[in-house]
């Protein structure tokens, strides 16, 4: 089990943590013996996740509907988790959604804001939240993760929204991991290729290449992003992992193309 310095089941926040990736990581630091909060926006898909994953690990379970891209709610959120717990050892900022592949031109400006609401400007609200906690909090301190995504430093075609945002969470994590050292936070980010999910079945089937082909991938179980957040998770808070990717290996992302 994972226990704080307090020897306490450490808590744990991950945000989209009811569908894709986030279900996978919740369910792989639920069955290290973490405490789950999950958190998105559909009460009633968290409450079936919570109750599944539950009954598939033996762990614990919290489930809290949240807009991250809203103030209001994201204070609510960790509130809530305040309330029932007391403290937040781990944030994983996994929320975020994307938009199909349109030229740059046809983005919508509704479109764009969405997408920034989502990935960037939640994984902000929440740290900030999870900064004030873990820093009030006693033994202080925790660990921020961030999903960057491989688009964090290599964009596909016609994806400016989600790359631009992505790139940002670099910026974001480097911040946060300096702002937090001297309050033992530590921050690090997990940039995944092609974890099977809602979100790459496309990829699967066959998608623009940079070249101007369409081609199929590769793609990966989320389990092993899981495991890798757990490891990340798992390290005392001197030591961090700054930035991890975890990807498929047959997929074209090395390379020129």
């Amino acid at each position: 089990m994972s226990v704080s310095a307090s020897g306490e089941a450490r808590i744990a926040l991950v945000t989209g943590g009811g569908t894709g990736v986030g279900r996978a990581i919740s369910r792989g630091l639920g069955a290290a013996g973490y405490r789950v909060v999950i958190s998105g926006r559909r009460a009633d898909v968290l409450e079936k996740a919570a109750n599944e994953l539950g009954s598939q690990t033996g762990g614990e379970f919290f489930a809290v509907p949240a807009d991250v891209g809203n103030p209001a709610s994201v204070r609510a959120l960790f509130d809530a988790i305040s309330q029932r717990y007391g403290r937040l050892d781990l944030l994983v900022n996994n929320a975020g959604v994307t938009v199909p592949g349109v030229p740059l031109e046809e983005v919508s400006f509704e479109q764009w804001n969405a997408i920034v609401a989502a990935n960037l400007t939640g994984a902000f609200l929440c740290t900030q939240q999870a900064f004030r906690l873990m820093k009030s909090q006693s033994p202080r301190g925790g660990r921020i993760i961030n999903n960057g995504s491989v688009s964090a430093t290599t964009p596909r075609p016609n994806s400016a929204p989600y790359t631009a945002t992505k790139h940002a969470i670099t910026g974001l994590t480097k911040s946060t991991a300096l702002d937090g050292r001297e309050f033992d936070i530590a921050c690090g980010q997990i940039d995944i290729g092609n974890a099977a999910s809602d979100m790459t079945t496309t990829i699967a089937a066959g998608v623009l290449q940079a070249n101007g082909s369409i081609a199929a991938e590769a793609t990966i179980d989320p389990a092993y992003i899981a495991d890798a957040v757990v490891y990340m998770a798992g390290l005392p808070l001197s030591a961090n992992v700054l930035t991890m990717t975890v990807m498929a290996t047959k997929m074209p992302f090395v390379g020129r193309g």
